[in-house]
Order: structure tokens, then C-alpha cells, then sequence
């Protein structure tokens, strides 16, 4: 007994050193999201998530010996490539090692091209996923990886879901940019290998009071139903309000960056009978996360779980390499992210460091099911919207 006493109070020493040593340590790790622009009220909820996970690992005391973690915000603005690059720029000069971030995938790209590549800092993007950045995994020097799926993945999805409600028809419209212009191409290859048929594929520049050419013209081509890949807090809004108030659509798709609780908001029940999809996990791991989260913020928002899951991964990522340097742990993310090891959910973070600090291996399943293939890309699961009586439903997983 008095043996086990005295290990006791060594454990407790030991765990008062560490503690202390979370003091005299700090690890910053930035947040780059587009707090201002097109998708600014989808990104408090996402930044909430990355914090939530970063106090969890510092409230454990596991990090490298008891290191705390601060998160330290920057506004890509989702939409100005110099905002972006120039928020970057501040956090490593604030010391941050490694980017939970960029979300847009034009400001993601130039912040990979233009200041992680020059700096050597490791960034998991939660939402940029335009499918030209996975031919960019194959340059950044193993820096680059994001939780959420290429939208070569989600087009397919978009098709499977539209084709499933007998929805053969349809115009297009998107966001003229690298994330719009691919989802865009990417959804019509899929849905007109798949019999659909696309009567307009067209751009719409965000920013403007009057969309009622871009309906007009996309009116005049016809179809079942507008697939409108854009912003909610931008153009993606402007085209369904002219499209509503003219007439020329009642229905809608919308894809990922259109499902914000502004939506609903914004149109209520006028868009009743319109469908969507954005990434998200099984039911199961929402409900899991959801009860982590407890009405912290929303947790169901897009891409919030993935913003936990990033932020995670890249602590475990330096417990693995013993080191917060990303030129050290850069190697180890897709390590903890993968099997083999033992299945870690979200709120296992501080089990997942004493795991990893013992020598053992670990499977970070998260709050989203992540599993990384290729060079840093996501699998990815689907939640599928519908909208019924004003309200937003789920109505399906892929």
C-alpha cells in the first residue's frame, strides 16, 4: 500500500510538472477563415469547432508534455487572394505553427502557392474542395491536406441525389471562381454521363443588386430545376431571390455552400421542395459531436465538424513526431489519420496523446469518419437536404 501511495504521489508530481510546463509553453495554431465575405456565416461555428478541439488537447495536458494551445484567427475573406496571403503572413509572424484553414479554395490555393510553400507550414483545409487542389497535393511538399471531400466527389453525389428525385433536367449557375467553375464542371460531367441533361452552365459574379439578366438568361435555357453552386451571404442568395421573384424557378439544388441556417433565413418556405447536399458524417457521429458540442455553437453547420477534425489532426500529428515543428510533423499526419491503431472519436483527444505518448498507434476517426487517401484528401461522407415547410431536413446520407 504504501508502495502504491508513493507512485501516487510521483504520478501526481509528474502531472503537476506537466501542467506547469503548459504554462511556460504555448503552441499557436492559426485559424483562416473567411470571417467577412460570402460564407461569413457559416465560419463562427468553424472557428468555435477548431478551438473547441485545441482546448480539449490543453485542458488533457498530454501535448508535448503539457503544452497549450492557442488558436490564433486570421480573415481570408474567402474571396481576396492579397486579404488572404496577408493574414497568413501575420499568424507566422505571430509564430503559428501550422494553418487549421484556408475555407475558400482560390485563397486556399494562393495561401499554399505564395506563403506555406515559401515557409514550410502545414495547412488542413476544412472546406476548400475544388478539384484542382488535389493535382496542388501532388507539389506542396506533403503540406497540404483538408477533412473535407473534392467536389469531383460531390458532383457525383449532386447527380446521384437529383436523378433519385427523377430530376433529368437542369440549368446551372455558379460562383466565378476556382470553387464554383469546378463544381460546376465537375457536376455536369457526372450528370450527363449519368442521361441528365444541363441546359446552361453559366458564371454569376458575387457582389452585385441585380441578378436579373443572369435569371433571365438562365430562365431561357430551361430545366426542372436551378442548381445554384454559390455563396449564401453573396450572389448564390441574389440568383434565387430574382430567380423567386420572377418566377422563372420555384426549385432548387444547392450544393454545399449554399446550406447555412441563412438560407432558411433568408427564404423560408418559398424554397420548399428544393434539395441539396453538403459533406457531413453518419447520423451516429453527428449525434456524438452534437452531444461534445452541447449547444456550444451550431454543431451541424457545414464543414464545423471538419474544422474539429483538422485542428485535431494536427496536434496529433506533433504528438506522433514529438515535435510542434511542421517540418517534423508533417510526415505523421495521415499516420494518426489512418489505420492502423485504436479508433479514436471526437473527445478522445487526450486519450489519443497518452496512446501516442506510450509508443502506440492511433486511428482518428473524429467527428467526422476521417480516413485520408491519396496525397491528403478526404474520402468524404454527404448529408442530403430537402426543405419542408420552411424548415431544412435531412433526407438522406451518401
Amino acid at each position: 500500500m504504501k508502495k502504491l501511495l508513493l507512485a501516487s504521489a510521483a504520478a501526481t508530481g509528474l502531472a503537476s510538472a506537466a501542467m506547469a510546463g503548459s504554462h511556460a509553453e504555448e503552441i499557436k495554431i492559426g485559424i483562416i477563415l473567411g470571417f467577412t465575405g460570402p460564407i461569413e456565416s457559416l465560419t463562427p461555428s468553424m472557428a468555435d469547432s477548431a478551438e473547441l478541439a485545441m482546448a480539449e488537447v490543453t485542458e488533457s495536458g498530454g501535448l508535448l508534455g503539457g503544452a497549450k494551445v492557442t488558436g490564433v484567427r486570421g480573415d481570408s475573406t474567402c474571396i481576396d487572394s492579397g486579404a488572404a496571403q496577408a493574414a497568413a503572413e501575420r499568424l507566422l509572424g505571430e509564430g503559428v505553427k501550422g494553418i487549421m484553414g484556408a475555407d475558400c479554395s482560390g485563397v486556399t490555393g494562393a495561401i499554399l502557392s505564395n506563403v506555406a510553400l515559401a515557409n514550410g507550414v502545414v495547412m488542413i483545409s476544412p472546406s476548400a474542395t475544388s478539384p484542382g487542389l488535389s493535382h496542388m497535393n501532388n507539389e506542396d511538399n506533403g503540406l497540404f491536406f483538408r477533412t473535407s471531400p473534392s467536389d469531383a466527389r460531390q458532383g457525383v453525389v449532386m447527380t446521384e441525389v437529383l436523378m433519385e428525385a427523377g430530376i433529368e433536367e437542369v440549368a446551372v449557375t455558379y460562383t466565378n471562381n476556382d470553387y464554383g467553375k469546378g463544381l460546376a464542371d465537375s457536376f455536369q460531367a457526372a450528370y450527363e454521363a449519368a442521361g441528365g441533361s444541363v441546359t446552361i452552365n453559366a458564371a454569376h459574379e458575387d457582389g452585385k443588386a441585380d441578378y436579373s439578366a443572369e435569371v433571365g438568361a438562365l430562365a431561357s435555357a430551361g430545366g426542372d430545376r436551378l442548381v445554384v453552386a454559390g455563396y449564401v451571404d453573396q450572389g448564390g442568395s441574389g440568383i434565387v431571390r430574382a430567380a423567386l421573384d420572377s418566377g422563372a424557378f420555384d426549385t432548387f439544388h444547392f450544393p454545399d455552400g449554399m446550406i447555412s441556417a441563412a438560407l432558411v433565413e433568408n427564404f423560408g418556405s418559398e424554397i420548399d421542395g428544393s434539395s441539396g447536399q453538403h459533406p457531413a458524417p453518419s447520423q451516429e457521429l453527428a449525434d456524438s459531436f452534437a452531444a461534445l458540442v452541447d449547444g456550444a455553437f451550431d454543431s451541424s453547420s457545414p464543414f464545423t465538424p471538419e474544422s474539429y477534425d483538422a485542428a485535431a489532426l494536427i496536434m496529433l500529428a506533433m504528438q506522433a513526431a514529438g515535435s510542434a515543428e511542421p517540418g517534423d510533423y508533417k510526415d505523421h499526419v495521415m499516420n494518426v489519420a489512418n489505420a492502423p491503431g485504436e479508433k479514436i472519436a471526437a473527445g478522445e483527444l487526450g486519450k489519443a496523446l497518452e496512446i501516442i505518448a506510450g509508443g502506440g498507434d492511433i486511428d482518428y476517426v473524429g467527428a467526422t469518419d476521417v480516413e485520408l487517401i491519396g496525397p491528403g484528401e478526404a474520402a468524404g461522407n454527404y448529408r442530403v437536404t430537402a426543405y419542408e415547410n420552411g424548415a431544412e431536413v435531412t433526407a438522406g446520407r451518401k
